[in-house]
């Protein structure tokens, strides 16, 4: 997507909804310094969907697409679940895989965008839950880190299958009972993100949706690293506050709980030395473009 390609066809502009005329007047396409406080006023980061009120997921699916550095030349790979559900009332490129394959079909579009555009930046990311990652398609999830297959891929970590009644996944804690699952989890949380590192992956972050200025860096960090290096990951804890048994307010509770101190959501990351060195140039840059604008706009005044 990008801004010439939503542009309004003058004669037939009066008959058009007036939600994509607001959307093409203010969507922050080809915007450098889009992010996650554009939120709210663009509505390509979605303003409606179809989640239930006060879901996680909701909060994350704008903070990742706000925060994707490149959204003209984006492709969403995504999975059954709950995020297929909000994949329709988005304002990017996407494709919905079987369950479970997303990581199948994010290789070959990533090499196929390669061949087709090979003086053009395509990213490519992957949006699945917990089931479609880490249970049913971990075979394919861990074969294109082995391949070292450059795109990110981010798992929404409910800990649980939320969209088929609370079933017990590979990431719920150990003792956990839910709807589906009566006995309990008996053995521990995969250890995931620990595996994507060791797997070949890049960059590897771990953290709640709680803080957006921490998602927006998180998933600024694995796409810019997984264009230069190979496979990046994000693991972002977006409980399914139904099936654990809060109100449609607590999520917000819910996260900072699990990343407090001691809790099993505190922000970790992994990376190779080589992209440590990276992102600290990166940074170093982005600085230096901030205050050469800062000051720009200073003296136009």
């Amino acid at each position: 997507m990008s801004k010439e390609r939503i542009q309004l066809c003058e004669d037939l502009a009066d008959i058009m909804p007036s939600e994509y005329q607001d959307m093409v007047a203010n969507a922050t396409f080809g915007n450098t310094s889009r992010g996650w406080k554009d939120i709210g006023t663009s509505k390509e980061l979605i303003e409606e969907h179809s989640l239930c009120a006060g879901c996680p997921e909701s909060i994350a699916f704008r903070f990742i697409l706000a925060s994707i550095p490149n959204p003209e030349d984006t492709v969403f790979v995504g999975s059954t679940g709950c995020t297929s559900l909000v994949f329709p009332h988005i304002g990017v490129h996407n494709i919905h895989s079987l369950f479970g394959n997303q990581n199948a079909i994010a290789s070959g579009l990533q090499r196929a965008l390669k061949v087709r555009f090979p003086d053009r930046i395509k990213d490519v990311v992957v949006l699945a839950g917990d089931g479609a990652t880490v249970d049913i398609g971990l075979d394919m999830t861990m074969q294109s880190w082995f391949r070292q297959e450059k795109f990110t891929t981010i798992c929404f970590d409910n800990e649980l299958y939320a969209n088929t009644g609370g079933q017990e996944s590979g990431l719920m804690q150990k003792g956990f009972v839910a709807k589906m699952a009566p006995v309990g989890k008996v053995f521990e949380k995969v250890r995931l993100p620990e595996i994507a590192f060791e797997s070949g992956c890049h960059y590897v972050a771990c953290l709640t949706v709680s803080k957006p200025n921490r998602v927006e860096k998180a998933i600024r960090n694995a796409i810019h690293v997984s264009r230069e290096f190979g496979p990046t990951y994000v693991q972002l804890y977006t409980p399914c506050i139904l099936e654990i048994g809060k109100q449609s307010m607590e999520g917000l509770d819910e996260m900072k709980d699990a990343e407090s101190i001691g809790g099993r959501f505190v922000m970790k990351e992994f990376m190779t030395d080589e992209v440590k060195e990276y992102l600290k140039e990166l940074d170093a840059k982005e600085k230096e473009e901030k205050k050469a604008a800062k000051a720009k706009a200073a003296a136009a005044k």
